[in-house]
């Protein structure tokens, strides 16, 4: 099924596909054919300054967690057998405590959106029934509706490689930054402080550079600007709102 052939997805579609085209098209005079790239970029500076409330939020949530942490493995140990007692006791705590479990979820919600509108968007030749005109456009000779794969498929070139390769080493290294600087909070016994567990969590901090491998390069340009931003509104929220000692 088609999700996009739903009226009020494709009215959100074509309404990106518009505005995205006449931010390309004002950028042309100053950016040249790489136009459609950077107003890509710049989109997606937009919808994450919007969403800095959001992310404040998401880090008091974070707080919050850490420091209910100690009192929600209690409720473990204590409850464990009793999987509905421990769901009362746990729904409990957050509603003292004037929480929610489900606190800083929105912000991945909405990137997830904006990654599938994007991906969308460069991965159709046609909007509403027009011709996609966005596909035309690349940077520096790799074009912006295709993926890494489907350029090696079409045979790569030394222009398009690089530009994947820069693109993806960025994520990698934000990625690896990330990991070392915001290590996550672990006990120091039981199933998550197991060497294969730390290991998978590890892992995880590299997802993106993987789903970039299959996105369409203006969608690969929203995650190497997003997960940039997120480094650095993490590491500004964190000496905000730091967690408390492990």
């Amino acid at each position: 099924m088609d999700l996009f052939a739903l009226p009020p997805l494709t009215l959100l579609l074509d309404s990106t596909y518009s505005a995205l085209l006449s931010l390309s098209t004002a950028l042309e005079p100053v950016a040249g054919s790489v136009s459609a790239a950077l107003a890509v970029m710049l989109v997606t500076v937009g919808v994450r300054a919007a969403l800095i409330p959001v992310g404040v939020s998401q880090a008091r949530a974070e707080q919050m967690r850490a420091r209910l942490a100690p009192r929600l493995r209690a409720l473990q140990q204590r409850h464990g057998r009793d999987r509905e007692r421990l769901q009362r006791e746990t729904m409990a705590l957050y509603r003292n405590e004037q929480a929610s479990p489900l606190a800083g979820c929105l912000p991945l919600i909405v990137q997830a959106a904006v990654v599938g509108v994007l991906y969308t968007l460069f991965l159709r030749p046609e909007i509403a029934g027009h011709p996609n005109m966005l596909l035309a456009h690349d940077l520096f000779g790799a074009r912006l509706g295709d993926s890494l794969l489907a350029a090696i498929g079409a045979g790569l070139d030394v222009q398009t490689a690089v530009v994947w390769a820069v693109v993806l080493v960025l994520i990698v290294v934000v990625a690896d930054i990330t990991r070392r600087v915001f290590r996550p909070q672990v006990p120091a016994e039981g199933p998550l402080a197991t060497p294969g567990m730390l290991g998978t969590m590890n892992a995880l901090h590299y997802l993106t550079a993987v789903f970039a491998l299959f996105v369409p390069l203006a969608a690969a340009l929203y995650l190497v600007i997003t997960v940039t931003w997120t480094l650095a509104q993490r590491w500004v929220l964190r000496r905000r709102y730091p967690l408390p000692a492990a």
